[in-house]
């Protein structure tokens, strides 16, 4: 199993809305970084667990959990026109871009601030405080993963 931080901004996906999607679950489309893509096409697995984050707002912070229900597949919004998502130069048959479907796990009780994370020692070396860690799909090591989830005091994972 392996454990991620996924970054979004809160009005355009948050941790509520995947919480409200039928089933609560929703596919993570729209990526359009290639290390971010090849991170949901070949390594980012069904029953890994995510850190879900919000990101550009205030303030920017990790705000619960999502497990991945489905490994990575061609992000379809890319071959239609009519699409926010839309990239000509992907096609169906040599997609571009990739995206994974999360289920909604739990919204923490308080959200863990960046600036909280960056005052816990035991967090040094984790890629979203290090300088230049703005990619929006993030691997996180185990440790830090359940240090956060403690910190967070959360219900559906312990480590």
């Amino acid at each position: 199993m392996n454990y991620w931080l996924f970054k979004t901004e809160p009005d355009a996906f948050s941790i509520d809305d995947l919480k409200g999607s039928p089933k609560k679950i929703a596919p993570w489309e729209g990526v359009r970084n290639y290390q971010a893509r090849n991170y949901l096409r070949d390594q980012v697995k069904k029953k890994d667990l995510v850190l879900f984050y919000h990101s550009s707002c205030k303030p920017t912070a990790v705000v619960g959990l999502a497990e991945v229900v489905k490994d990575g597949y061609p992000d379809h919004f890319a071959f239609d026109p009519k699409h926010k998502y839309h990239d000509p130069k992907s096609k169906p048959e040599s997609p571009a871009w990739y995206m994974v479907d999360l289920k909604f796990k739990e919204k923490f009780s308080r959200p863990i601030s960046l600036e909280e994370l960056k005052s816990h020692g035991k967090l040094k070396g984790m890629v979203l405080l290090q300088k230049g860690g703005r990619l929006s799909i993030q691997p996180v090591s185990p440790e830090h993963f359940f240090y956060i989830c403690n910190l967070a005091g959360a219900k559906t994972v312990s480590g």
